[in-house]
């Protein structure tokens, strides 16, 4: 008879920063963010270099799962989640979510700062969990771009986690992936109507983070 067991193990995992590259005096602000499904941390946070300063610090812990996205060249990848053992995964990447958090701050904590959780891709969804999971990590506007949530946001947000909290979807008129839904205006709709504070920033552009748009974030 064939049983599954499972067995927690210590593995070595990596991050990136982009800013003033550590927590200092003169930091105000502070920007976790999570890449999307087959990329590498080192060099989606390229993307941020419109938002770093010596008072920004910016934060890409990357996923622990990699993958080969292209045989041929040998490019690699890597990825929060997949529908494998998914709740296991999830208890992973929030414990090393925190565990990065906890490196970053050292003796410090998060009072004073200006926090802001970003997620693209697959990593808008692992924001959302790390959020509403942890019970150290706190933010004060949640950054969603162009992530996919097929059975709506309240799956991976409860209300009492968001409450008051600004949350904006981010979204391309031009993305590969949201264009080839059946009804996209329907799957907008049932995210505002899973968070009624939401607030949609659609751009002209395609599955990527644009950094013209990322700066209007700001």
């Amino acid at each position: 008879m064939i049983e599954e067991h499972h067995v927690t193990v210590q593995r070595t995992a990596r991050y990136y920063t982009l800013g003033s590259g550590t927590l200092s005096e003169k930091t105000r602000r502070i920007w976790f963010v999570l890449h999307g499904y087959g990329q590498l941390a080192q060099y989606f946070i390229r993307r941020f270099d419109v938002v770093a300063t010596d008072e920004t610090l910016i934060i890409a812990p990357e996923g622990l799962s990699r993958l080969y996205t292209d045989q041929q060249a040998g490019k690699v990848g890597a990825s929060w989640i997949t529908r494998e053992d998914r709740d296991n995964e999830v208890t992973d990447y929030v414990a090393y979510l925190d565990q990065v958090l906890a490196l970053v701050l050292g003796d410090r904590s998060l009072d004073g700062l200006d926090v802001t959780l970003f997620g693209f891709s697959q990593g808008a969804s692992t924001a959302c969990r790390w959020l509403d999971k942890s019970s150290h990590i706190r933010a004060d506007r949640l950054l969603l771009w162009a992530g996919y949530f097929p059975n709506g946001l309240s799956d991976v947000l409860s209300p009492e986690t968001i409450a008051g909290l600004p949350v904006s979807y981010i979204y391309g008129h031009e993305d590969e992936y949201i264009s080839q839904l059946p009804d996209v205006d329907r799957y907008l709709n049932r995210l505002k109507t899973d968070v009624p504070q939401l607030t949609l920033v659609p751009f002209p552009g395609k599955h990527v983070v644009d950094r013209e748009v990322l700066t209007g974030l700001l």
